[in-house]
Protein backbone atom coordinates (compact mmCIF):
# COMPACT_ATOMS: atom_id res chain seq x y z
CA UNK A 1 0.00 0.00 0.00
CA UNK A 2 1.36 3.42 -0.94
CA UNK A 3 2.38 5.88 1.76
CA UNK A 4 -0.36 8.50 2.35
CA UNK A 5 0.32 12.07 1.31
CA UNK A 6 0.26 14.81 3.96
CA UNK A 7 -3.16 16.32 4.57
CA UNK A 8 -3.42 19.96 3.48
CA UNK A 9 -5.86 22.58 4.78
CA UNK A 10 -7.34 25.21 2.47
CA UNK A 11 -9.24 28.09 4.04
CA UNK A 12 -12.19 29.65 2.20
CA UNK A 13 -12.46 33.39 2.92
CA UNK A 14 -15.77 34.02 1.12
CA UNK A 15 -17.74 34.82 4.25
CA UNK A 16 -15.33 37.44 5.45
CA UNK A 17 -16.39 39.21 2.25
CA UNK A 18 -20.05 38.40 3.01
CA UNK A 19 -19.73 40.27 6.29
CA UNK A 20 -17.99 43.19 4.60
CA UNK A 21 -20.60 43.46 1.88
CA UNK A 22 -23.48 43.41 4.38
CA UNK A 23 -22.39 46.84 5.59
CA UNK A 24 -20.44 48.13 2.61
CA UNK A 25 -16.97 49.61 2.72
CA UNK A 26 -13.72 47.68 2.95
CA UNK A 27 -13.82 45.95 6.36
CA UNK A 28 -13.43 43.18 7.22
CA UNK A 29 -10.88 42.49 4.51
CA UNK A 30 -10.81 38.90 3.12
CA UNK A 31 -7.18 39.34 2.07
CA UNK A 32 -6.19 40.18 5.64
CA UNK A 33 -8.08 37.07 6.78
CA UNK A 34 -6.21 35.00 4.20
CA UNK A 35 -2.86 36.29 5.45
CA UNK A 36 -3.80 35.48 9.06
CA UNK A 37 -4.96 31.98 8.08
CA UNK A 38 -1.66 31.31 6.32
CA UNK A 39 0.31 32.57 9.31
CA UNK A 40 -1.66 30.12 11.50
CA UNK A 41 -0.89 27.16 9.24
CA UNK A 42 -3.23 27.14 6.25
CA UNK A 43 -1.71 25.51 3.16
CA UNK A 44 -3.79 27.51 0.69
CA UNK A 45 -6.65 29.94 0.26
CA UNK A 46 -9.94 29.33 -1.54
CA UNK A 47 -12.27 32.05 -2.82
CA UNK A 48 -15.42 31.71 -4.92
CA UNK A 49 -16.05 34.50 -7.40
CA UNK A 50 -19.77 34.17 -8.02
CA UNK A 51 -21.49 35.57 -11.06
CA UNK A 52 -23.55 37.92 -8.84
CA UNK A 53 -20.46 38.95 -6.79
CA UNK A 54 -22.41 38.44 -3.57
CA UNK A 55 -19.22 38.07 -1.51
CA UNK A 56 -15.81 37.89 -3.21
CA UNK A 57 -15.22 40.64 -5.78
CA UNK A 58 -12.90 40.82 -8.77
CA UNK A 59 -10.45 43.05 -6.92
CA UNK A 60 -10.38 40.55 -4.03
CA UNK A 61 -9.21 37.83 -6.41
CA UNK A 62 -6.51 40.08 -7.87
CA UNK A 63 -5.27 41.08 -4.42
CA UNK A 64 -5.29 37.51 -3.13
CA UNK A 65 -3.17 36.39 -6.08
CA UNK A 66 -0.76 39.29 -5.55
CA UNK A 67 -0.46 39.22 -1.76
CA UNK A 68 -0.69 35.66 -0.42
CA UNK A 69 2.32 33.36 -0.25
CA UNK A 70 0.39 30.10 -0.57
CA UNK A 71 -1.60 28.64 -3.49
CA UNK A 72 -4.85 30.33 -4.50
CA UNK A 73 -7.78 28.07 -5.35
CA UNK A 74 -10.28 29.99 -7.52
CA UNK A 75 -13.81 28.52 -7.20
CA UNK A 76 -16.04 29.38 -10.15
CA UNK A 77 -18.83 28.31 -12.46
CA UNK A 78 -17.75 26.98 -15.85
CA UNK A 79 -18.78 30.07 -17.82
CA UNK A 80 -16.91 31.95 -20.54
CA UNK A 81 -16.71 35.08 -18.37
CA UNK A 82 -15.24 33.17 -15.42
CA UNK A 83 -12.75 31.34 -17.62
CA UNK A 84 -11.55 34.71 -18.93
CA UNK A 85 -11.10 36.05 -15.39
CA UNK A 86 -9.35 32.87 -14.24
CA UNK A 87 -6.90 33.02 -17.14
CA UNK A 88 -6.13 36.66 -16.33
CA UNK A 89 -5.73 35.91 -12.60
CA UNK A 90 -3.61 32.77 -13.16
CA UNK A 91 -4.32 31.08 -9.80
CA UNK A 92 -2.61 27.85 -8.78
CA UNK A 93 -5.92 25.99 -9.13
CA UNK A 94 -9.50 26.38 -10.27
CA UNK A 95 -12.35 24.40 -8.72
CA UNK A 96 -15.37 24.19 -11.01
CA UNK A 97 -18.61 24.26 -9.04
CA UNK A 98 -22.34 24.42 -9.86
CA UNK A 99 -23.94 27.78 -9.26
CA UNK A 100 -27.53 28.95 -8.97
CA UNK A 101 -28.46 32.54 -8.14
CA UNK A 102 -31.11 31.59 -5.58
CA UNK A 103 -28.96 29.28 -3.45
CA UNK A 104 -27.38 30.46 -0.19
CA UNK A 105 -24.31 28.31 -0.75
CA UNK A 106 -23.25 25.59 -3.19
CA UNK A 107 -25.93 23.00 -2.49
CA UNK A 108 -24.72 20.01 -4.50
CA UNK A 109 -21.97 18.64 -6.65
CA UNK A 110 -21.31 19.53 -10.26
CA UNK A 111 -23.18 17.24 -12.67
CA UNK A 112 -20.22 16.19 -14.78
CA UNK A 113 -22.16 13.39 -16.48
CA UNK A 114 -24.83 15.72 -17.87
CA UNK A 115 -22.36 18.50 -18.75
CA UNK A 116 -19.35 16.51 -19.90
CA UNK A 117 -19.37 18.01 -23.40
CA UNK A 118 -19.52 21.59 -22.11
CA UNK A 119 -16.94 21.02 -19.40
CA UNK A 120 -14.33 19.34 -21.61
CA UNK A 121 -13.10 22.53 -23.37
CA UNK A 122 -13.10 24.47 -20.09
CA UNK A 123 -10.97 21.84 -18.33
CA UNK A 124 -8.64 21.65 -21.33
CA UNK A 125 -8.23 25.41 -21.71
CA UNK A 126 -7.48 25.99 -18.03
CA UNK A 127 -5.12 23.03 -17.97
CA UNK A 128 -3.27 24.28 -21.05
CA UNK A 129 -2.72 27.57 -19.18
CA UNK A 130 -0.99 25.70 -16.35
CA UNK A 131 -3.94 25.96 -13.94
CA UNK A 132 -4.75 22.82 -11.95
CA UNK A 133 -8.43 21.97 -12.40
CA UNK A 134 -10.60 20.41 -9.71
CA UNK A 135 -14.22 19.32 -10.10
CA UNK A 136 -16.52 19.66 -7.07
CA UNK A 137 -18.68 16.54 -7.24
CA UNK A 138 -20.69 14.13 -5.14
CA UNK A 139 -19.21 10.75 -4.30
CA UNK A 140 -21.15 9.11 -7.13
CA UNK A 141 -19.27 6.54 -9.23
CA UNK A 142 -20.70 7.93 -12.49
CA UNK A 143 -19.56 11.46 -11.64
CA UNK A 144 -16.11 10.24 -10.63
CA UNK A 145 -15.73 8.23 -13.83
CA UNK A 146 -16.80 11.25 -15.90
CA UNK A 147 -14.25 13.42 -14.10
CA UNK A 148 -11.55 10.91 -14.96
CA UNK A 149 -12.60 10.94 -18.62
CA UNK A 150 -12.23 14.73 -18.65
CA UNK A 151 -8.66 14.31 -17.35
CA UNK A 152 -9.17 16.78 -14.56
CA UNK A 153 -6.32 16.00 -12.17
CA UNK A 154 -8.35 16.64 -9.00
CA UNK A 155 -11.84 16.12 -7.61
CA UNK A 156 -13.27 17.63 -4.45
CA UNK A 157 -15.88 15.43 -2.82
CA UNK A 158 -18.97 17.27 -1.59
CA UNK A 159 -19.24 16.33 2.09
CA UNK A 160 -22.36 18.39 2.86
CA UNK A 161 -24.94 15.59 3.04
CA UNK A 162 -22.75 13.58 5.42
CA UNK A 163 -21.97 16.60 7.62
CA UNK A 164 -25.62 17.59 7.86
CA UNK A 165 -26.62 14.04 8.82
CA UNK A 166 -23.93 13.96 11.51
CA UNK A 167 -25.02 17.34 12.88
CA UNK A 168 -28.69 16.25 12.95
CA UNK A 169 -27.82 12.94 14.66
CA UNK A 170 -29.33 10.99 11.74
CA UNK A 171 -27.08 8.02 12.38
CA UNK A 172 -28.24 5.67 9.62
CA UNK A 173 -28.13 8.39 6.99
CA UNK A 174 -24.74 9.57 8.25
CA UNK A 175 -23.35 6.05 7.98
CA UNK A 176 -24.73 5.62 4.46
CA UNK A 177 -23.25 8.95 3.35
CA UNK A 178 -19.93 8.05 4.95
CA UNK A 179 -19.82 4.78 3.05
CA UNK A 180 -20.43 6.70 -0.19
CA UNK A 181 -17.54 9.04 0.59
CA UNK A 182 -15.24 6.19 1.55
CA UNK A 183 -15.98 4.21 -1.61
CA UNK A 184 -15.89 7.31 -3.80
CA UNK A 185 -12.49 8.36 -2.49
CA UNK A 186 -11.08 4.89 -3.17
CA UNK A 187 -12.59 4.79 -6.67
CA UNK A 188 -11.23 8.24 -7.53
CA UNK A 189 -7.75 7.49 -6.28
CA UNK A 190 -7.78 4.23 -8.22
CA UNK A 191 -8.64 6.23 -11.36
CA UNK A 192 -5.58 8.41 -10.83
CA UNK A 193 -7.41 11.43 -9.42
CA UNK A 194 -6.17 13.48 -6.48
CA UNK A 195 -8.92 13.60 -3.86
CA UNK A 196 -9.95 16.68 -1.88
CA UNK A 197 -13.04 17.12 0.30
CA UNK A 198 -15.13 20.00 1.56
CA UNK A 199 -18.49 21.55 2.47
CA UNK A 200 -19.98 21.69 5.94
CA UNK A 201 -16.92 20.35 7.73
CA UNK A 202 -16.33 21.20 11.40
CA UNK A 203 -13.72 19.98 13.89
CA UNK A 204 -15.50 16.66 14.44
CA UNK A 205 -16.17 15.76 10.81
CA UNK A 206 -12.77 17.03 9.67
CA UNK A 207 -11.11 14.76 12.21
CA UNK A 208 -13.13 11.80 10.90
CA UNK A 209 -12.49 12.39 7.20
CA UNK A 210 -8.81 13.01 7.89
CA UNK A 211 -8.69 9.26 8.49
CA UNK A 212 -9.31 8.54 4.81
CA UNK A 213 -5.95 7.75 3.24
CA UNK A 214 -7.02 8.93 -0.20
CA UNK A 215 -8.00 12.44 0.90
CA UNK A 216 -5.07 14.87 0.72
CA UNK A 217 -6.78 18.26 1.14
CA UNK A 218 -9.72 19.68 3.07
CA UNK A 219 -11.26 23.03 2.11
CA UNK A 220 -13.15 24.70 4.95
CA UNK A 221 -14.66 28.16 5.20
CA UNK A 222 -17.97 29.03 6.84
CA UNK A 223 -17.40 27.05 10.04
CA UNK A 224 -13.97 28.54 10.67
CA UNK A 225 -15.08 32.10 9.94
CA UNK A 226 -17.85 31.55 12.49
CA UNK A 227 -15.38 30.17 15.04
CA UNK A 228 -13.13 33.18 14.43
CA UNK A 229 -15.79 35.43 15.99
CA UNK A 230 -15.23 33.67 19.31
CA UNK A 231 -11.58 32.65 19.34
CA UNK A 232 -9.88 34.51 16.51
CA UNK A 233 -9.12 33.10 13.06
CA UNK A 234 -5.58 32.03 13.86
CA UNK A 235 -6.70 29.98 16.87
CA UNK A 236 -9.55 28.44 14.85
CA UNK A 237 -7.15 27.38 12.07
CA UNK A 238 -4.72 25.86 14.59
CA UNK A 239 -7.56 24.00 16.32
CA UNK A 240 -8.67 22.63 12.95
CA UNK A 241 -5.14 21.52 12.12
CA UNK A 242 -4.97 19.71 15.47
CA UNK A 243 -8.26 17.91 14.71
CA UNK A 244 -6.95 16.85 11.30
CA UNK A 245 -3.71 15.60 12.85
CA UNK A 246 -5.65 13.54 15.40
CA UNK A 247 -7.72 11.98 12.64
CA UNK A 248 -4.61 11.07 10.65
CA UNK A 249 -2.85 9.65 13.72
CA UNK A 250 -5.88 7.66 14.91
CA UNK A 251 -6.14 6.06 11.47
CA UNK A 252 -2.45 5.11 11.56
CA UNK A 253 -1.56 7.58 8.80
CA UNK A 254 1.62 9.54 9.35
CA UNK A 255 1.51 13.26 8.58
Amino acid sequence: MSHPLPLRLGINVDHVATLRNARGGEAPDPVRAALQAIEAGADGITAHLREDRRHIRDDDMARLKAEISKPLNFEMAATADMVKIALATAPHAVCLVPERREELTTEGGLDVVANEGALAPVVARLGDAGIRVSLFISADPRQIEAAARLRAPVIELHTGAWCHAVADCQHERAEAEWQRLEKGAALARGAGLEVHAGHGLDYRTAETIAGLREVVELNIGHFLIGEALFMGLGEAVMTMRAAMARGRTNAGLAQ
